[in-house]
């Protein structure tokens, strides 16, 4: 067999010296066949590292035992939530495969052409990360991370994006900042708009007035971000302190900063949310909003498991406390 062809089930039954049909029976657990045999066939499989379609597989049993986890592309958010479903699999008898799938210009609405596309041959249930579309109508099981507008039909994991960005802005206001600027995320996003909220909400219970030309919108990115960090450090009446909506976005304002010979955190204090790896090497590591990013993405394997396990049921929505994390960008302002 030439190097990087795929093992087929006739190369099983020659290295094993017995017909197709009995490797079929063996691989598909079937009795009848003598355990010297089994042994045999088991060998030749592990040797060649024979492994049936997930789309046999499917045809055969109608579950493929495998669990999706889809992703409009990989960031450190969505990687950091993979990371925790990964390390929840074990004992749970399914495998997991990882799909990117908003790389398109038509970004929204990708999870219906995902799921079209896999659900039911390739993977028994799906958790979306972030999706535009919760209510997919795939035919399989599904729980939505993150959803755009928030808890929907299918059950859905999240973090308490309101109370985070109150802490975050309570922060600075216990510093004695009071000239503080937003830096809102996606405005399609319900995670922005209860983080936009927290900040007019520990901003009016300090009475402290909010400055509607400090609120900008980096759009949850860091490219995006930058123009209107930039726009805001370079006023001559500039803010003291950025709340960055997240970390990527309150990242790069400091590398903006740097750029422009401010200090972080002598001259700006910058917070974010999330706490990605990323926030640690930051320079210097950022203050941020811990969401339990491994936790949510073990929380959701649980309900999708749950549900394949008794269809028809709806296990309730889930939502994770938040915490600060204080490290050396934030400061009093001098």
């Amino acid at each position: 067999m030439a190097t990087g062809e795929r093992v087929k089930m006739a190369d099983v039954a020659r290295a094993a010296g017995v017909s197709v049909a009995t490797v079929s029976k063996v691989v598909n657990g079937r009795y009848g066949i003598a355990p010297a045999t089994v042994d045999r066939v088991s060998a030749a499989v592990a040797e060649l590292g024979y492994e049936a379609s997930l789309g046999a597989r499917s045809l055969r049993s109608s579950r493929t035992g495998v669990l999706g986890v889809l992703v409009a592309e990989f960031e450190p958010f969505s990687t950091e939530l993979l990371k925790g479903v990964s390390a929840a699999m074990g004992g749970t008898g399914y495998e997991l495969l990882a799909w990117s799938g908003g790389h398109r210009e038509d970004a929204v609405g990708w999870e219906r052409r995902s799921l079209a596309r896999l659900g039911g041959t390739l993977i028994d249930g799906a958790i979306l990360v972030t999706p535009t579309v919760v209510d997919a109508g795939a035919g399989i099981p599904v729980v939505a991370v993150d959803p755009h507008t928030g808890p929907a039909d299918a059950p859905s994991v999240d973090s308490d994006n309101l109370a985070g960005a109150v802490l975050a802005t309570e922060h600075l206001l216990g510093l004695g900042h009071r000239r503080i600027a937003l830096l809102s995320g996606r405005q399609d996003l319900e995670s922005a708009r209860l983080r936009e909220q927290g900040f007019r909400q520990a901003m009016a219970a300090a009475g402290v007035p909010v400055d509607e030309s400090l609120v900008g919108n980096g759009d949850y990115r860091a490219e995006t971000a930058e123009g209107p960090a930039r726009a805001l450090l370079t006023r001559e009446d500039r803010p003291t302190a950025v709340f960055g909506g997240n970390d990527l976005m309150a990242l790069r304002t400091m590398e903006v900063a740097a750029g422009l010979g401010l200090r972080v955190p002598e001259d700006l204090s910058v917070v974010g949310f999330d706490d990605v790896p990323e926030a640690v090497g930051g320079t210097p590591p950022l203050t941020t909003i811990h969401q339990p990013l491994h936790e949510m993405g073990a929380a959701a394997l649980d309900l999708l498991v749950r549900m394949l396990e008794e269809p028809g049921t709806r296990p309730p929505d889930v939502r994770m406390p938040v915490s600060l994390v204080e490290r050396a960008s934030t400061a009093p302002p001098s």
